[in-house]
């Protein structure tokens, strides 16, 4: 059961202006696919090419750091692609707004305790919201490590992320991360969020 690269939900230019073409053309089609094809070269002969891919990860510490860091790559991918749209509503509704103001105090401070985490991971890695024992929290991660990983040192169920590796925003941004931070707020895509959030409970 190879794993394969999921398509895009929206064209390569839908983004824009807050993230280029040009960045998500070689982000997916360059980027995530090396993750897909080289996972699938980690686990040929395996008793992990038959696994899920989210099974592989929550058990990711038995496996080798080639599967770690190409698995992480594959699941972080698929996950950042959905949850960022064109046309994005300003902000979420329902249950899970009701849930970020409780644990944050709105949505503003939301932003401000994402953007932070992943203005100070060093180097490579990403800022997540995550469901935890049923409320809402974040944390950060380093290279394509994840939440749902055996090895992360905050577990939880992501239902929104960030990827603040420098190829996700460098064309555009250059060495200014907190500006596409800022700018990825633009383009959340709050239903598929909300569709996560209610999933993870």
């Amino acid at each position: 059961m190879a794993h394969t690269l999921p398509a895009l939900p929206y064209a390569h230019n839908a983004l824009e202006p807050h993230i280029d073409a040009q960045t998500m053309e070689i982000h997916h089609g360059k980027h995530h696919q090396a993750y897909v094809d080289n996972l699938n070269k980690a686990i040929e002969g395996t008793d992990a090419a038959d696994l899920p891919l989210e099974d592989l990860i929550k058990n990711i510490s038995k496996y080798p750091a080639a599967v770690r860091n190409n698995g992480g790559g594959h699941f972080n991918h698929s996950l950042f692609w959905t949850v960022l749209t064109p046309g994005a509503k300003a902000a979420p509704e329902g249950k899970l707004a009701d849930a970020i103001n409780e644990a944050f105090g709105g949505l503003d401070a939301l932003k401000e305790k994402m953007s932070t985490a992943g203005a100070t991971r060093f180097g490579s890695g990403w800022a997540w919201l995550i469901v935890k024992d049923g409320k809402l929290d974040v944390s950060s991660t380093p290279n394509q490590d994840n939440p749902l990983m055996d090895v992360a040192e905050v577990k939880g169920t992501p239902i929104f992320s960030i990827d603040v590796w420098e190829h996700a925003y460098y064309l555009k941004y250059q060495n200014k991360r907190p500006d596409y931070l800022k700018a990825i707020w633009s383009v959340v895509n709050w239903d598929e969020v909300a569709k996560r959030y209610e999933a993870a409970l």
